[in-house]
């Protein structure tokens, strides 16, 4: 790769961090990292005007937000080893299930992050001892602090209810379920380089699932190729990818997990996108089997919309081919372009701020 080092700002135990640094180590490009606290997490939003995690500072000294569209800038680039397919309808469903495992999969991650005793203890103490490093007050009242707040923004208002919390985890189960064959069977999920899709769902499998007490025990039960895979993929570098196929297309055995994405995730971002058109605060729809009501979010109305504008980009043949494996789902993705309302100045562009 050309140019200096890259500067990752972000936190060893995020989502989204996780995810851009296993893309990074993947295509070889040189990064420095620094671990946020909140006078660095303040300074990034001031330079970017975006408050989220985790952001990327150029050697040029320009700033990149949004690990979708940071891979998509490099992949665009064609610099390095190319991970993206090849092929129009498999480049679509890696996108596809990009964003369905970074927003559809964010739900779980977070639920057993903070739902869950032991977990939570573990993780709001090393959040208290790394983010909150430079917080006024004692260890203990900061691990307290940012329990409630975590269990207050990822339990409470995201619809985690009696009802709900045993569709979350039923999802996790299926998910793990719909993975492990594939993932024993080929190193990567549509071949044998990682995609876009493979970073998108490294993000939760990594630094959530695997790392967390609750569901790590049950990945490791249930669907050790899954584990493996995450060991793989933060291990990969561009040399290992030499002589790797390149992926030509998205095999018909990825088709139980696009049912899961067709039926759970397209309904939620529809919801999203008619809550925000309607200037509604809360967002309904049904996924997982169970209705949801959940604060609106402009963030996911946009990834409809760029999800829209990608499928209409496609090939005729291509987007049949799409459609017909979507099914019904399909429909999500044929719909118009509205022009979102505006955000006003200076507010976060999602609400992925602290895993």
């Amino acid at each position: 790769m050309s140019g200096g080092v890259h500067v990752l700002h972000g936190l060893k135990l995020s989502y989204f961090t996780g995810k851009l640094e296993a893309y990074l180590r993947v295509k070889g490009i040189p990064f420095r990292f620094i671990e946020m606290d909140t006078a660095d997490f303040r300074a990034c939003a001031r330079a970017t005007g975006i408050a989220q995690m985790p952001q990327l500072e150029t050697p040029e000294g320009g700033w990149l937000t949004d690990t979708t569209a940071i891979i998509g800038r490099f992949e665009d680039a064609g610099e390095g080893v190319r991970l993206r397919p090849a092929a129009p309808a498999a480049a679509f469903i890696s996108l596809l299930l990009e964003d369905a495992f970074d927003e559809w999969l964010w739900r779980p991650a977070l639920y057993y992050r903070w739902a869950f005793v032991e977990d939570a203890r573990l993780m709001s103490r090393q959040i208290a001892r790394t983010l909150l490093r430079d917080v006024p007050g004692p260890l203990w009242l900061r691990d307290l602090a940012i329990r409630a707040r975590q269990r207050r923004e990822f339990l409470a208002r995201d619809g985690v209810t009696r009802e709900t919390a045993p569709a979350i985890e039923r999802l996790y189960r299926e998910v793990l379920a719909v993975l492990e064959p594939l993932l024993a069977k080929r190193p990567f999920l549509l071949g044998q380089r990682p995609c876009e899709a493979d970073f998108g769902l490294f993000g939760s499998m990594f630094r959530h699932f695997a790392s967390d007490p609750t569901p790590s025990a049950l990945m490791r039960e249930t669907a050790p190729a899954v584990l493996e895979w995450t060991a793989r993929l933060w291990r990969t570098g561009p040399d290992d990818l030499s002589d790797a196929a390149e992926i030509v297309e998205a095999s018909a055995d990825l088709d139980p997990l696009l049912a899961l994405v067709a039926r759970d995730h397209l309904p939620e971002l529809t919801g999203h996108l008619e809550a925000v058109l309607a200037g509604r605060p809360v967002a309904r729809f049904q996924a997982c089997g169970v209705p949801w009501r959940v604060p609106a979010s402009p963030y996911r109305a946009e990834c409809l919309l760029a999800l829209r504008r990608a499928f209409a980009a496609l090939p005729a043949e291509a987007r049949l081919a799409v459609a017909t494996r979507l099914g019904v789902g399909a429909e999500a993705l044929k719909g118009g372009l509205p022009a979102l309302p505006e955000r006003r100045p200076g507010a976060p562009r999602n609400r992925h701020l602290r895993a």
